[in-house]
Order: C-alpha cells, then structure tokens, then sequence
C-alpha cells in the first residue's frame, strides 16, 4: 500500500537525522514534539490516506526548528466552516506546504488535488489561491529552492517511484489543480 511505502521512506530519511517518525491512522492529522527525553516527534497523517501523509510532511518540511517544538507547528488553525476572512487566511498560510505537496505529488507519480479544506463553507479554493500555490511550486522548481527537507524527501521519492529524472516547473499544469 502507498500510504506504507511513505511511512518507509519518511521514516529512513529522518527518522535518526531528525529523531521524526511518520504515523497513519490517525482521526485527524497532528504533528506532536517529543515530550519526553528519549522520545521520537511523531507526524499523524490521516487514516491511510497518502495525500495526507504528503501534505502532513509538506508541513514539516517548512516549519522552522522552533515551530518543530510546538503541538501543530503552534500555527493557527479554524476548523472546516471557515467564513471568507478566515479562509483567507488559511490560504495564505497553505501556499508553501501545498506548493510542496504537488511536488512530492509529482515525484510519487501520484495525483496532487489543492485543498481548501472548507467543504461545510462550501467556500473552494480560490483562483487566486490556486494561482500562488502553482506559482511557489514553479519558484521552488525553477530556483531549486526546496527547503532542505523538502529536497532531500523529493529526491527520496524520485528515486524510489522512479517517475522522473528531475522535476521541472513545466510539468506543474495549473488547470490541473
């Protein structure tokens, strides 16, 4: 199963570099520090869904040494039922971990769907949205500017799926999002 081979790589990549392991099955996505010495920071995608586990490690790809300290990153978070406003926000937070997403997406070979996360609004995601996060994914490309994990957790996946030699801003179709 995909959501298997994820874990699999995840976990050989960061597992003693960065003492993070990758966990499915869970209700709800969550990202928790190690609370005690000796223990492992654990990522929780949902149930056994592979998509969840991408945009999960997306996230933790981009957060920062202290944020990797924090029960979810410490970043805000409103539940689905968002209105406009908070939509806005969410979305401007999800540009870079989405944007990642369709990458490792693309180096799995998997199909990558943005996500507004906000189906009881009935609020998609906006054009606008949709716009930024093609153009992260297209900057990171093109500028070979991945964070660090990103990088090392893309070509993992490259190598393994063997979907592609190299990733290129050229296979990123907007209308495909």
């Amino acid at each position: 199963m995909l959501h298997n081979t994820l874990i699999q790589l995840f976990n050989q990549q960061f597992q003693q570099s960065e003492n993070t392991v990758l966990l499915g099955y869970a209700d709800e996505p969550l990202y928790q520090p190690a609370d005690k010495p000796n223990t492992q920071h654990k990522i929780h995608f949902s149930h056994d869904y592979a998509a969840s586990a991408l945009h999960e490690i997306a996230h933790w790809t981009v957060a920062g040494a202290q944020r990797r300290l924090q029960v979810d990153y410490g970043y805000w978070y409103a539940p689905d039922g968002r209105d406009a406003r908070q939509q806005s926000l969410f979305e401007q937070v999800e540009v870079k971990p989405q944007a990642i997403e369709w990458i490792f997406s693309l180096a799995a070979g998997m199909p990558f769907n943005i996500s507004a996360d906000n189906l009881n609004a009935d609020l998609g995601a906006s054009e606008q949205f949709k716009q930024a996060v093609w153009q992260q994914a297209c900057d990171y490309l093109d500028k070979h500017s991945l964070p660090p994990r990103a990088a090392q957790f893309s070509q993992a996946l490259l190598k393994y799926f063997g979907t592609h030699s190299t990733l290129t801003s050229a296979q990123l179709d907007l209308n495909a999002i």
